[in-house]
C-alpha cells in the first residue's frame, strides 16, 4: 500500500525549519498502518535533516559548519547567477541530502525522544519550498 502527499513550507531564509509536525500529520492522516514515510524535497538549494530538536544551538552550529565547508562567495566558483549564496547553496544540499526515511507505526513516527525533521534552507533569502511525502508500507 502506498500513499503520496505534497506539502508546502515557506522558509525565513537560511537556516532550519522544523516539519516534523507537518509530516507526523501526513502520517497520523494515512489509511497505511505501518512502514516508511520518505520524505524528498524538489529543490537543489535546501536540503533536509533529521537532528537535535531540544537545544537550537545544534542548528545553529550546523550552520557554522556549512558556512566553513561551502562559503558564500568563493572566488573559485563559476555559478554564481543569482548571488554570492547560490553556489554555495547547491553543495550545502549535497551535503545535508534532499531525502530521508522515517519509519512509522500506529499512525506515529518513531523518531528518537530528541529527533526533529527539518528543512534546511540554504539560500540567504526564504523562498516557497515543495516536499513530497510518501508513505510505504
Amino acid at each position: 500500500m502506498a500513499e503520496q502527499h505534497r506539502l508546502s513550507v515557506q522558509t525565513r531564509g537560511r537556516g532550519t525549519t522544523e516539519i516534523t509536525g507537518e509530516i507526523a500529520a501526513v502520517v497520523r492522516q494515512s489509511a497505511v498502518g505501518a512502514g516508511i514515510a520518505h520524505v524528498f524535497v524538489r529543490h537543489t538549494s535546501c536540503g533536509l535533516l533529521i537532528t537535535e530538536n531540544a537545544d537550537a544551538d545544534v542548528r545553529r552550529d550546523l550552520e557554522t559548519l556549512l558556512g566553513r565547508w561551502a562559503p558564500d562567495g568563493d572566488p573559485a566558483y563559476r555559478h554564481d547567477l543569482e548571488g554570492d549564496d547560490d553556489m554555495a547553496a547547491h553543495a550545502r544540499s549535497l551535503l545535508t541530502g534532499v531525502e530521508l526515511s522515517v519509519p512509522f507505526a500506529d499512525g506515529r513516527l518513531l523518531l528518537g525522544t530528541w529527533q526533529g525533521i527539518y528543512l534546511f534552507e540554504h539560500r540567504a533569502n526564504g523562498h516557497r519550498r515543495e516536499i513530497v511525502v510518501t508513505l510505504l508500507g
